[in-house]
């Protein structure tokens, strides 16, 4: 068998199974996995922050500046 007589079997059975997926598909739909649509999780129209505090911004700007600082002294 050669490759050109793989390749056409090939597309024969991908359109055999296309068809029988929109078959299914017209029946019932493929099973769906998540949230149902439209249903409202948690409370409505609040958006998530950042969160980090103040404190913890004014921390890691410490942190960092140390770090850097290191960084420098070892590279001199």
């Amino acid at each position: 068998m050669n490759i050109t007589d793989i390749v056409a079997e090939l597309r024969k059975e991908r359109m055999r199974l296309d068809s029988a997926i929109a078959a299914l598909e017209a029946i019932g739909g493929p099973a769906r996995r998540g949230r149902k649509p439209g249903v409202a999780y948690g409370p409505a129209g609040k958006k998530r922050r950042g969160g980090i505090t103040p404190a913890g911004r004014r921390r890691l700007s410490e942190m960092m500046k140390k770090r850097w600082a290191e960084r420098r002294r070892k590279g001199a």
